[in-house]
Order: structure tokens, then C-alpha cells, then sequence
């Protein structure tokens, strides 16, 4: 598996900035002030770039929402049970979720995909059965994952991308599902970019001082107990990380390979982005991270990342919600640019010059 990894890394290439110069004239010349739409033009260039396309479309989106136990939960690090992983992966699949109503509004098709829930799902429509184990093991106790099954998981990611480019969709997300699974995220942030857990361990789903002072402690403790295997990405992911995560990570690295610009959710899916960066530093220009998440710590990866978000919202939902709330912007942007009139079609009259009109 490591052998297909590095083919999937192998594909990878950087954008490419040739058509900077054409799409910034283009967004210049249409009709408005320049620079007026402030960010959405900055987006759209991006969408450009990043697809390589002076006339990118934009018609089909999706997101994939990975679903995952951890078993680090057993240490008490959130303020639901794990059995609520199952149930909100029954909740997506019924269309009760916040996910489900955001991508209905939003045109954006949904799939759950069980990378390692501990529960036995039947065969369901919009369900994707990719399980590696059912929940992975507690990282405050050894490594949370082999390096074996992270790359099963990851590779299982890239797989859905490049499904996902053959079903013709031009705009990916990233979601997820999985008690306790701040708690790897957080770890992996720590590792992967030398930040101090506890300036970005948060209260996820709401656990009080007490349990926040714990949930530090457990992350110290597993990133101690498993310092020898975070040497490199890979290893670090397996040590902290889970199966949802990994499978964000290589979805990421699948939908750069092909070219197809991915919109990174929040606190947990940032993680999976970072894991790819590390993996491959070339995904950058195919990414838009679509919220500041309100969880503590968002912040300070994004500017670690030199990232700012598209949104600014309060969220710390998860499930993929920021994603889809993003990919409307990012779509309004791309038909800004593609349906918009231009001075020079269109017989307005241009910004007056020094001399006057």
C-alpha cells in the first residue's frame, strides 16, 4: 500500500499559475469597479487556477461525510456517548441532519461513508461501506491505528475523489462524523505543526472545565506515549488520527490528483487537510476552507496554515456544514465569472482617467 501511496502523491501536481494573467483581465473587465467583489473575485480566481480552466464549470457538487468511533472516548473527552455516532449516521440517512438540509438548499449531493463506526449498518441508500474497523483504539493507550490501516483508510479517500471525478462532479467536500473526534484532531494538530495542545484544545461538544482540563491531559498523555511513531505523517496519522480522518486526508489527495478543487469543512477535516499537506504540500492550491470554526484552536491553525477562511460564522457543527454553506459562495463566485458582462462586450463606459471623461 505504501507503493500505491506514493504513485497517488506521484500524481499530484502543482497548480499552475499560467492563466493568472488572463483570468485577472477578465475579472477586471467586467462590469463593476475592479476589484469591487472583493473576495468572491479572489475565489474565483482560485477556481480558476486550481481546475486549470479559463472557462471552469461548476454544476455538480458533493460531499462525503466520513464517519468514524475513536476510542479514546473511553477516557471521557466528550460530553456525549459513543453510541451517538451510529445514531446520527441513521439521523444523515434519513435526511434529519444539519448536513442534509444545508446540501438540499445548497444543490449538493451527500454520501455517508462508515470508515470505521462501531455498529453494523444495514445496506442503505446513501450509505458507503468502507469500514475498517469498527471504532479505532485508544490513543491514550498505544497508537490508534497501525500504519497499515491508515493507509487503507486514506486510500479508501482517494478512491471516492477519483469516483467522484468519473461521475463527472466539479466541486468536492469534506465531512464527518465521530464522537471524541476533536480530541485526535487536536493531537494531530499539535504533532503535525508544533503547536501547544493547550492553546487549541477546545470543549467539542460542550464538556465543561473540569472535563476540558482532562481532555488536555489525555492528549498529552497519547502524544508522550506514542512520540516514537509520530517521526512522519504517515506515522503520526496513524498514532493520533482515526479513520475518518485519514480517509478526509487521502479524499483530499484523490481530488487534487484529479484536479478537482475540495472545500475542507471545519475543526476535524482541517486535520485531514493538514495530514495531506504534510503528505503532499502541493494540494494547498486546490483547497478552500470554507469556515473559522468556533471550536478553540481553529484560529490558530489557519494562521499556522496562513489561511483565511471563506466564512466566519460560529460553527462548530462538523458533519460537513461549513462545506456546504461555502460551496454556494464558491459557486456564486464562478458564475460572477463566467456569466457576467464585460466592458468590452458590453458598451459601459469604463472608470474615467486622470483627464477626466
Amino acid at each position: 500500500m505504501h507503493e500505491e501511496l506514493q504513485q497517488l502523491l506521484n500524481c499530484i501536481k502543482p497548480v499552475s499559475c499560467s492563466h493568472t494573467g488572463a483570468a485577472k483581465a477578465h475579472l477586471d473587465d467586467l462590469t463593476k469597479p475592479q476589484g469591487s467583489l472583493g473576495r468572491l473575485e479572489e475565489i474565483a480566481l482560485n477556481y480558476v487556477l486550481a481546475t486549470g480552466s479559463l472557462k471552469p464549470q461548476l454544476k455538480k457538487k458533493k460531499i462525503c461525510c466520513f464517519a468514524a468511533d475513536h476510542g479514546v472516548a473511553a477516557e471521557g473527552v466528550s460530553a456525549f456517548p459513543a453510541e451517538v455516532t451510529p445514531q446520527m449516521v441513521y439521523n444523515m440517512l434519513s435526511g434529519g441532519a444539519a448536513i442534509n438540509v444545508l446540501t438540499r438548499h445548497a444543490g449538493v449531493d451527500l454520501e455517508v461513508v462508515d470508515m470505521g463506526v462501531n455498529h453494523h449498518f444495514p445496506d442503505l441508500a446513501g450509505l458507503i461501506k468502507r469500514k475498517v474497523r469498527p471504532g479505532s483504539a485508544n490513543m491514550a493507550t498505544g497508537p490508534a491505528m497501525s500504519e497499515e490501516e491508515a493507509l487503507q483508510a486514506l486510500l479508501c479517500g482517494a478512491e471516492l475523489a477519483v469516483e467522484a471525478q468519473e461521475a463527472g462532479y466539479h466541486l468536492l467536500g469534506t465531512g464527518e462524523m465521530g464522537i471524541a473526534n476533536t480530541t485526535p484532531a487536536t493531537a494531530l494538530y499539535s504533532v503535525l505543526l508544533d503547536v501547544p495542545v493547550e492553546g487549541i484544545t477546545g470543549r467539542g461538544t460542550g464538556i465543561d472545565d473540569e472535563r476540558l482540563h482532562h481532555k488536555i491531559a489525555v492528549i498529552k498523555k497519547a502524544i508522550a506515549l506514542n512520540a516514537l511513531r509520530c517521526t512522519t505523517p504517515l506515522g503520526t496519522l496513524a498514532a493520533l488520527g482515526g479513520y475518518e480522518i485519514a480517509a478526509i486526508a487521502g479524499f483530499i489527495l484523490g481530488a487534487a490528483a484529479a484536479r478537482i478543487p475540495v472545500v475542507v469543512d471545519g475543526f476535524i477535516s482541517s486535520a485531514g487537510a493538514v495530514v495531506a499537506l504534510k503528505l503532499c504540500p502541493d494540494v494547498e492550491g486546490y483547497l478552500f476552507f470554507s469556515h473559522l470554526s468556533n471550536e478553540q484552536g481553529h484560529r490558530a491553525v489557519m494562521e499556522k496554515l496562513g489561511v483565511r477562511p471563506i466564512l466566519d460564522l460560529d460553527l462548530r457543527l462538523g458533519e460537513g456544514t461549513g462545506a456546504a454553506i461555502a460551496m454556494q459562495l464558491i459557486e456564486g463566485a464562478v458564475k460572477i465569472y463566467n456569466e457576467m458582462a464585460t466592458f468590452s462586450g458590453a458598451k459601459v463606459s469604463e472608470k474615467c482617467g486622470e483627464q477626466g471623461c
